[in-house]
């Protein structure tokens, strides 16, 4: 015998499967599930339920401000007092002076020894 499946063993068509929808047709929203009622802690009795807000037809008095938080943007090296300047490296004199004078290890004091200075308002750090 043959094993080809005859006409009648073929699936059906897509739009013969019940429960399908046409292309592009919104399948209705599926129900809200009930809420859920947390039990009372121990000694105390349900609430009753409480009332509706507001009448069928009426919008609940709602009143909204919006707080819009600005980012604020950090600039590596950039001046903590005006914003605006770059912080530039100076050597103190008394970093120069120990640089020479104990000339091997004096460049490491040099190093410690820096300040940081604004040039747009003069601030130094250090």
């Amino acid at each position: 015998m043959d094993n080809k499946p005859l006409l009648q063993d073929r699936p059906p068509a897509y739009n013969a499967v019940p429960g399908a929808y046409e292309y592009g047709a919104i399948p209705s929203p599926a129900p809200a599930p009930p809420p859920y009622h947390y039990p009372p802690p121990p000694g105390q009795a349900f609430p009753a339920p409480a009332a509706p807000a507001a009448a069928i037809g009426q919008q609940p008095n709602c009143t909204s401000t919006y707080t819009i938080v600005q980012p604020s943007v950090v600039v590596v090296g950039g001046c903590p007092a005006c914003r605006v300047g770059v912080l530039e490296d100076d050597f103190t004199c008394l970093g120069i002076m120990c640089a020479i004078l104990f000339f091997p290890l004096g460049i490491l004091f040099c190093l410690a020894l820096r300040q940081r200075r604004c040039p747009n308002c003069g601030a130094t750090f250090g």
